[in-house]
């Protein structure tokens, strides 16, 4: 997507590994969001860190302008700062460096996991654009988790004449203000400027370091800007960088560390290239950083704590560089290959045969992986928030039920997947099979003591049923299938609190968690679809273990809940909720129970005024009544719901719950979408449909996942315009002007929710998959087609066409023994076939 103007206002395109923390590039060109130090740090700057350029002619500067283009209003001032002289009525900080020269305007491109600007200024002698990026490589984890920000300038002598350009890169150490050392380090054609501070150990949660890097021959540096009071460094530097031809070194080691008013030290590295007229030339830079150690800071029983008395613990990159420069010198020497496999995914993705939102809303969305959402724990597993706040990762625990929707990650970097996973599984299920729905952190803390979540344990068992059809991988499945089946059980266990299917009869009625953050009390067919999904793959599971027991138990169980929910469930139009909740005998058995800040179950749930059970859905629309298909059709499980009955339902979502335009729509809830914006609200009550006093928390939101999930399951329904009309809807509001285009937010920044747009991939490729088999086939929404694919150990494309198939592996190896396609009629190609990298296989329809 292409971005000028205004709507450049609101981006910052995360760049950063996966776990490491990120550094955005605003829309702007300024470096911005600073969110390396192991938690987010949103609307945060780095001092006067920034990019520069001068251009000169005969040893004479004919330019010099920084590499950002006009700040984004409003000019007031800061209003959250708290400095005396500083904040609001104090204009914009100065470290923004919008008070020096810089460039009129800038194109932005964003095809994420790549960014591009070019800047422009009729005055400046010569054309800039910057390529910015940090590897994306799937089936890669290591390599897409290096901790660094990659950039690549090239500069087009437009003029008459030759001339000599310069690109400065000046960073503020962020470490300390004591005991500070900026050097720089000299190895063959790579040059290092390492930002570090003795003032904090190696094992202390603020100890770290910065390392700028370029592999241009010809540098100058500055360790330190001159220390002085008010703003002598700034004011020096200019002065360097505009009078002289190179920077001169300045040093300060031996010295006391600090200015005379305690201000961070700054260096700058700069890259000095002759560039002939009418042509061009390139260089590049790296910023790494290395802040090995975690701390548990965003737990309230640790707020007021003293910082020691904090876990801490290794990132996982820590275990792969042993610091910034380590790293750096790794991400330049392997530049290019890195580059050329992102660019290769990249354009695979972005190639696909779909309408622009929808590849915006999976590639975008996949931004999330390298926000400080998630973290990779000291044995490389996954751990992931729910989304971010300002100073803190927000919702802990790779929460179950939100990262159900996130079917990004099992495709792109299924290892990463399993260990969630595993992890669950290891550390928060009790002996009863109860999970809790967040992983507490450090790993061995007992499991949350909560309500276990209906349908994040049974999405549990839906996700171990697609990790091992995509990784193909039987011993896995043996070492956590007794796992699986407690996990499954538990529904009808003796020991269960909340009394799920106590009777056995597979449907759901008891008091029933869910991601809205209260409870349901009467069956509905929003949770029963978890559990029949949960049901169904459980069945055939047990079959490849040789369980034929446990395999009829649970299909029993499917089909006598399958039945009972599509007669009793369906309202006529949409599946509802089966609730007299006038009925306050319905909460009596639950009485006693005391979950997570709250109180009795009358006092939390007993509308006394009103004489209701509060929170319910009843005859209400919701837009994930039939989500348990949703999930079915992705992991290749078959039918779920009444195919004619869920279809009818998704038509009376889009009917009743999208709503083109919100100006005259009422929504006491959180404000995601706004005046003449469209998108699906949450729940609704159509026209003869009595909505309780106080309903279903959060009915009148609209919240993106959600919105995505709804769309995915429109287009494997046939309902192809519709699910469009969303799509669009949900990314119009992301454009760049009025939100981030890079940061989808719900409860809270950079939410994993989100990745459900992966899911669209899916949809309008028809991608089906079996690697215990080693099956593949596509069934296009449209027939023909070209797509990305990523399965298993490979990724690549297909290209479909009136001819035949032609699948390309970009990345790995894929063996096949079986192929299905839409074009071939039902039948199934036998193959015994494996594909390297770079190599394809060429099906005729003839």
């Amino acid at each position: 997507m292409r971005y000028t103007g205004k709507y450049t206002e609101q981006i910052s395109f995360p760049l950063g590994g996966i776990g490491t923390g990120c550094i955005g590039l605003s829309g702007s060109g300024r470096l911005v969001d600073w969110e390396i130090f192991g938690a987010p740090n949103k609307r945060s700057d780095n001092g006067y860190s920034h990019f520069a350029v001068k251009a000169e002619k005969a040893g004479k500067v004919t330019d010099a302008r920084i590499l950002n283009s006009d700040l984004p209003a409003p000019y007031m001032g800061d209003q959250k700062s708290g400095g005396i002289h500083s904040g609001f009525g104090f204009g914009p900080n100065a470290s923004t460096m919008a008070g020096f020269p810089h460039f009129y305007s800038l194109e932005f491109t964003g095809e994420f996991p790549i960014a591009g600007i070019n800047f422009r200024d009729s005055g400046f002698p010569g054309q800039i654009s910057l390529t910015a990026f940090n590897p994306f490589i799937p089936m890669d984890s290591r390599n897409s988790g290096i901790p660094a920000a990659f950039f690549e300038f090239e500069i087009h002598n437009d003029t008459a004449d030759d001339l000599e350009y310069t690109i400065a890169f000046a960073v503020q150490n962020p470490v300390g203000k004591k005991a500070v050392r900026n050097h720089f380090i000299k190895k063959k054609n790579r040059n290092f400027l390492c930002l570090e501070c003795n003032e904090f150990p190696g094992d202390d949660y603020r100890y770290g370091n910065l390392c700028l890097a370029t592999d241009q021959r010809t540098v100058s540096f500055q360790e330190y800007w001159y220390r002085g009071g008010w703003n002598d460094g700034i004011e020096t530097y200019w002065h360097d960088f505009t009078t002289d031809r190179k920077f001169r070194n300045r040093s300060y080691e031996g010295e006391k560390s600090g200015a005379a008013q305690d201000q961070y030290d700054t260096g700058v590295l700069a890259a000095h290239l002759p560039v002939r007229q009418k042509e061009s030339r390139k260089v590049r830079f790296v910023l790494a950083w290395y802040f090995p150690n975690m701390a548990k800071s965003w737990d309230t029983v640790y707020q007021n704590k003293s910082m020691a008395q904090v876990p801490v613990w290794k990132n996982y990159y820590a275990t792969q560089y042993s610091s910034s420069w380590d790293c750096a010198e790794y991400s330049l020497k392997e530049f290019d290959s890195l580059f050329a496999q992102t660019f290769a995914f990249k354009q695979a993705l972005h190639t696909s045969t779909m309408p622009k939102e929808a590849v915006d809303a999976i590639s975008a969305n996949l931004s999330t992986l390298k926000s400080p959402a998630v973290l990779c724990l000291p044995e490389g597993s996954f751990y992931g928030f729910e989304g971010c706040i300002d100073h803190f990762g927000c919702c802990e625990g790779s929460c179950q039920h939100v990262w159900n929707y996130a079917y990004a990650l099992p495709f792109l970097f299924p290892d990463l997947q399993r260990s969630v996973l595993e992890r669950e599984f290891d550390y928060s299920m009790r002996d009863d099979g109860r999970m809790g729905f967040r992983l507490q952190l450090p790993l061995g803390s007992p499991p949350q003591e909560f309500h276990a979540c209906v349908d994040g344990q049974m999405g549990a068992v839906i996700r171990a049923y697609r990790e091992w059809k995509i990784s193909g991988d039987n011993r896995w499945l043996v070492r956590y299938w007794p796992k699986v089946k407690l996990a499954l059980e538990y529904a009808w266990a003796e020991t269960n609190e909340d009394k799920w299917d106590i009777g056995k009869t597979g449907v759901i009625t008891g008091r029933q968690h869910h991601t809205l953050d209260m409870e349901l009390f009467g069956a509905n067919s929003w949770l029963e679809g978890f559990y029949l999904c949960a049901l169904k793959a459980a069945a055939e599971m047990a079959e490849a273990m040789g369980e034929t027991d446990k395999q009829q138990e649970y299909l029993s169980l499917y089909l006598r809940g399958k039945e009972w929910t599509d007669k009793n469930l369906f309202q006529g139009e949409y599946y509802g909720q089966k609730i007299d909740y006038r009925e306050k005998a319905l909460l009596e058995p639950y009485r006693g129970y005391r979950g997570e800040n709250e109180g009795d179950i009358l006092e939390t749930y007993w509308n006394s005024e009103a004489g209701e059970i509060k929170y319910q859905l009843g005859e209400g629309c919701l837009i994930d009544q039939v989500i348990g298909q949703w999930h079915a059709d992705n992991c290749g499980l078959g039918e779920i719901f009444d195919p004619e009955q869920a279809k009818k339902a998704l038509g009376s979502i889009y009917r009743n719950n999208y709503i083109s335009n919100m100006r005259e729509f009422a929504n006491p809830w959180r404000l995601y979408c706004l005046n003449d914006e469209g998108g699906v609200i949450m729940c609704s009550w159509p026209k003869g449909k009595k909505k309780p006093v106080i309903p279903i928390t959060y009915n009148s939101e609209t919240m993106n996942g959600f919105e995505y999930q709804v769309a995915c399951h429109m287009l494997r329904a046939g309902m192809e315009a519709e699910a469009e009309e969303i799509v669009a809807a949900v990314r119009q509001r992301y454009d760049g002007y009025k939100r981030n285009p890079y940061n989808e937010i719900e409860c809270g920044s950079n939410y994993a929710r989100s990745m459900a747009s992966y899911g669209l991939l899916l949809a309008y490729s028809g991608f089906q998959y079996d690697m215990i088999r080693k099956h593949m086939g596509f069934y296009p929404v449209n027939e023909e087609g070209r797509f990305f694919w990523s399965i298993c150990q490979a990724w690549g494309t297909v290209e479909i066409d009136k001819k035949g198939v032609k699948l390309q592996v970009l990345f790995g190896k894929l063996t096949l023994k079986s192929f299905s396609c839409s074009a071939f009629a039902g039948q199934v190609v036998c193959l015994d076939r494996q594909i390297s990298a770079n190599e394809y296989l060429y099906l005729s329809f003839t």
